[in-house]
């Protein structure tokens, strides 16, 4: 990925970060996805008080994306805090539209922390390939 569209990756994640809602963990995330076509779609967390209908910064993103008619990811960044990587639901969704992609994480400054790939952080991955469709 070129560093000019990874860096537009990093700030759109930072800035989808400011508007995370998480007034009960207080972990604000943001993500951002860059499609097949070049556009780039950000997402945030957005804690309920029932945790389990929470939503991730990263399948906000990818679902935004979708919503606008994309299909295809090509490269995902994650801005937080202090380290982490997607949560197992957010790989799994994130295969779906974007195998292999490359994954960039990064801190509220815009420093990279790590860059990986979803190969790695989802070895042996199950997706629409596994299914008798």
């Amino acid at each position: 990925m070129p560093e000019f569209e990874e860096t537009q990756l990093m700030v759109a994640a930072r800035k989808a970060r400011l508007h995370a809602y998480a007034p009960y963990s207080n972990f604000r995330v943001g993500a951002a996805v860059l499609t097949e076509s070049g556009r780039i779609y950000p997402g945030c967390n957005v804690e309920n008080a029932s945790y389990g209908l929470t939503i991730c910064a990263e399948r906000a993103a990818v679902f935004r994306a979708i919503t606008e008619g994309e299909t295809r990811l090509s490269a995902l960044a994650l801005c937080l805090e202090s380290a982490g990587s997607p949560c197992g639901a957010c790989r799994q969704v994130i295969h779906e539209f974007g195998p292999g992609i490359p994954i960039l994480i990064c801190d509220p400054e815009g420093n990279l922390i790590s860059e990986t790939t979803l190969d790695r952080l989802l070895p042996d991955a199950f997706g629409p390939g596994n299914l008798d469709i």
